[in-house]
């Protein structure tokens, strides 16, 4: 990693007049964060923007985990399923604090999908994707295994098998800062506008929340705007060649629905598939939906339909019936996926797909349609493969391997690392450094300044939230609000009562500097190692 400052705040201002940059990426959720990140890794010059805040909309709004994607064994996408699997064991060793193994129990439900195509299909993920150092498949008895007593008693077989859970928005956020070590401009707060081919370059557009305009020059633009992927192509004056199909998938939390840490799989009387997660340590997760929807459903909201439905699809299965009055929070995002052509939402593929718009002589474009987060570092992958020749570099495979900022725990075991940090750090409370553990793994020690005592935190803003930490999200993480802290960068807001969220929202707009394109170290200098 390079030794480029991790403060945006601190870096310096790029000069008016500058050569083009080499890669502008539009979108700051998970596939623009992972692009700009593999981009900024192989020694390019890399302007990420965002118009709002990183993950702020599908990024953040997922079912958070890092999973093969059972169910698409039965809509035949192995190549899907093979990669995603590959994935989880990469994804959960580069980033061990904030993606955890997690097991996952999967009743047999009479008269839906029998007991042998379970068995087949479980046999299958096991072994599609090379599984390595996560439990394999076994099969769960009432009466022998405590994972079935929660649930209504017709239920008296199960399978529990293995996957990944993982902190979303997290995730986004530690793409991004990687980036920026690397030598990429992370742009929080500012919109693409439009964009055209000028003399074998792009002619970019952009505006910042303020209403500031600048206009850059650009070698190549990826537009990674998600489900804003039309109104990208549209700017830029380039016809789509590829079909968006934006489906809305919802999730409700509860108060926890019972004990221990797995999950469960439960099949719905319409075919589809929700989870109940384990969530915050006191609640349950619940999704989700798959709701077809239009770009005016932006941004998503959950409908109180789905709020039933879920409880319903829940109730179903658990002893204690699950009621919408028991929803303590509730999110939706909309997942833009590519359109296959299948009449069912829950059935259109998850793969992405690449529409690569590069003339002779023109700077290239890149689009990207659909995607999923357990793929999007493959996804960066493949698009720089696509990308670069028509730049004429070779693109280059690295980020297998290689640890996200905070990842590089010792043995990677995210639980001794805690343990020992709650002792280090015993003038605090536990909970408060085992979630700060979970969020920053070993970039803890930035946001603690090797604190003796509570009072080195200065002051406390909400209970166990103190200025070092918010001083941390604002100037290392780009958190300019109370949603970019408190349901982004934690989950603290389930918490918190209101007084407690306007005192962090009062400290950060004092403390808000308007957006600026910012480099991380002089321009050119990423170019000139190359």
């Amino acid at each position: 990693m390079s030794g480029a400052s991790a403060n945006p705040a601190a870096a310096a201002a790029r000069p008016p007049a500058q050569p083009p940059i080499d890669l502008v990426v539009i979108g700051g959720g998970i596939n623009g964060a992972g692009i700009a990140r593999d981009a900024a890794g192989q020694g390019l010059q890399v302007l990420l923007l965002e118009r709002r805040d990183l993950a702020g909309e599908t990024s953040s709004a997922s079912s958070k985990l890092i999973h093969g994607g059972l169910r698409y064994l039965e809509q035949r996408e192995f190549r899907l399923v093979r990669e995603s699997l590959t994935e989880r064991e990469v994804l959960w060793a580069a980033a061990p604090h904030v993606i955890r193994p997690l097991r996952f129990v999967l009743p047999v439900r009479s008269g839906l999908r029998s007991t042998w195509l379970l068995r087949a299909g479980l046999l299958i993920y096991d072994h599609l994707g090379g599984r390595r150092r996560l439990p394999p498949t076994r099969v769960l008895r009432r009466g022998r295994d405590p994972q079935l007593d929660p649930l209504d008693a017709r239920y008296g077989r199960a399978f529990e098998y293995s996957d990944c859970w993982a902190d979303d928005a997290r995730l986004v956020v530690l793409n991004a800062l990687d980036a920026h070590e690397r030598g990429a401009c992370i742009a929080v707060g500012w919109s693409f506008i439009e964009a055209r081919r000028d003399s074998g370059l792009w002619r970019i557009d952009i505006e910042s929340e303020l209403g500031e305009r600048q206009t850059l020059h650009a070698r190549a633009l990826v537009n990674a705007a998600g489900p804003w992927v039309e109104q990208v192509l549209a700017g830029v004056g380039v016809p789509s060649r590829s079909a968006l199909r934006l489906v809305k998938g919802s999730h409700i939390v509860v108060p926890q629905l019972y004990p221990g840490e797995h999950a469960y799989t439960l099949q719905s009387l319409d075919g589809r598939v929700i989870f109940t997660i384990p969530f915050q340590g006191r609640f349950t997760l619940i999704g989700t939906t798959d709701v077809p929807c239009g770009s005016e459903s932006l941004p998503a909201t959950v409908s109180s339909e789905e709020i039933e439905y879920l409880c319903r699809a829940a109730s179903e299965y658990f002893r204690t019936p699950v009621r919408p009055q028991q929803v303590v929070w509730q999110y939706a995002g909309v997942r833009p996926l590519y359109d296959n052509g299948e009449s069912s939402a829950s059935t259109v593929t998850r793969d992405y797909v690449f529409d690569l718009d590069a003339p002779a002589g023109s700077a290239p474009l890149l689009s990207v349609f659909g995607g999923k987060l357990t793929t999007y570092r493959r996804l960066a992958e493949h698009a720089l493969s696509e990308l670069l020749p028509s730049l004429r570099i070779q693109a280059r495979r690295w980020t297998r391997g290689a640890t996200l900022p905070g990842g590089d725990l010792p043995g990677r075991d995210a639980e001794a690392f805690s343990a020992d940090r709650i002792a280090c750090y015993a003038f605090a409370p536990a909970g408060m450094i085992q979630r700060m553990c979970a969020a920053y793994g070993t970039r803890i020690e930035r946001v603690l300044h090797g604190a003796r005592r509570l009072e080195d935190l200065g002051q406390e803003i909400a209970p166990q939230l103190f200025e070092a930490e918010l001083e941390y999200l604002r100037g290392a993480e780009w958190a300019r609000g109370g949603q970019d802290v408190l349901w982004r960068r934690s989950k603290l807001g389930l918490t918190l009562d209101s007084g407690a969220v306007q005192r962090v929202e009062r400290w950060l707009a004092a403390h808000r500097a308007p957006p600026a394109i910012r480099w991380p170290s002089p321009p050119g200098a990423q170019r000139a190692s190359r």
